[in-house]
């Protein structure tokens, strides 16, 4: 099958490389969608992978065309969404069900093959079943929107609540699409990209509520939004020691702020910024990945019935689809910033 490769970091192939075959629990996805995560790229031009050779992509939906022994064969030909995380499915957090907890995972495009490729092999436990109402594109997105999902139900906002979004991309973007499907009114969003923006507006936030960073403090702006009370809850979406600070300095008292982006580096706090952590009693949660239980509450389920209900639209986020041929363009347009994104799909009909 053709697939894209790590060697080693910076040595990205696409190339002829082995099917895989469906081992026993496991089921053969034929890759229909996928889509590129903000983290490939630190994995596959500076940091690489846990082991190479290595097929990176766990952002992707597909089809099963072949199951392995102990699989039913009633899975033959369903479309499936693809929960990436393996848990161990016996250390304590897996006891109850935490499976983004497990300290002992493995993970489809990091720690083993993943989507960015023909064929790939999913064990049945992290396949989710499609209605045929949602595309293959919107399945292949299912994990950033769970991972948005999982941060917002942490947190546990209120329709009255004065919210926070720092950080505008597919998470980002992805929490302010739900924050508004959840009933969320009052919400602040920071970008630093025109095109940002008008993704912001797209989804519905108002002009006046969008803080381009390039030209003001956001702490400074949500106060003065905010009559100098401070938001009730800020999403860090962005992963730095200034939008920490940025936070800290714009909660209310009692206020939460949730850490979702990823870190590029150290994180520093100053004392004064922690002291208001003592003194205002904030709240600061951190999380990662998203609840797959196979139950109708978990997180993917919860996004499975928006997307079936029409309720979002996560379609309107990408901004280039390419053919599994051409996908290595969209890597470099990530890699160097040569034109604006959010989310690049590539998309295999054949």
């Amino acid at each position: 099958m053709k697939a894209y490769v790590l060697h080693g970091i910076g040595d990205y192939r696409y190339e002829e490389t082995e099917k895989p075959v469906a081992a026993a629990g496991s089921v053969l996805v034929h890759v229909r969608a996928a889509g590129i995560c903000g983290s490939d790229i630190p994995r596959i031009y500076r940091t690489g992978a846990y082991s190479h050779p290595l097929i990176p992509g766990h952002e992707f939906a597909g089809e099963v065309v072949e199951v392995g022994e102990g699989v039913s064969s009633s899975l033959l030909g369903k479309r499936v969404g693809v929960f990436p995380l393996i848990p161990c499915r016996n250390c304590p957090e897996c006891q109850k069900k935490q499976y983004e907890m497990c300290g002992k995972y493995s993970y489809l495009g990091s720690r083993t093959d993943g989507g960015f490729a023909e064929y790939v092999r999913v064990p049945e436990w992290n396949l989710i079943e499609l209605p045929d109402s949602v595309t293959m594109e919107q399945a292949a997105m299912l994990e950033p929107m769970a991972v948005a999902v999982h941060a917002i139900r942490r947190i546990r906002p209120s329709g009255t609540d004065k919210i926070a979004v720092c950080g505008l991309g597919t998470i980002g973007l992805f929490t302010l699409m739900f924050l508004k499907e959840m009933g969320c009114q009052e919400i602040y969003a920071a970008g630093n990209k025109d095109f940002q923006k008008k993704m912001a507006y797209n989804i519905g936030i108002k002009e006046e509520n969008f803080c381009d960073v390039r030209q003001e403090d956001f702490s400074k702006w949500l106060m003065d939004k905010t009559d100098g009370l401070g938001v009730n809850i800020f999403f860090d979406c962005v992963g730095k020691s200034d939008v920490l600070a940025q936070g800290i300095k714009s909660l209310a008292a009692g206020g939460r702020m949730m850490l979702v982006g990823n870190p590029a580096s150290d994180i520093a706090l100053e004392k004064s910024l922690y002291w208001k952590i003592l003194r205002s009693q904030l709240q600061l949660t951190g999380t990662w990945n998203s609840s797959f239980t196979h139950e109708k509450t978990d997180d993917w389920n919860y996004v499975l019935a928006c997307l079936e209900g029409k309720r979002v639209k996560p379609e309107k986020i990408i901004t280039h689809r390419m053919t599994l041929e051409s996908f290595m363009e969209g890597f470099e347009i990530m890699r160097n910033k040569k034109e604006d994104y959010v989310k690049i799909m590539m998309r295999n009909d054949e």
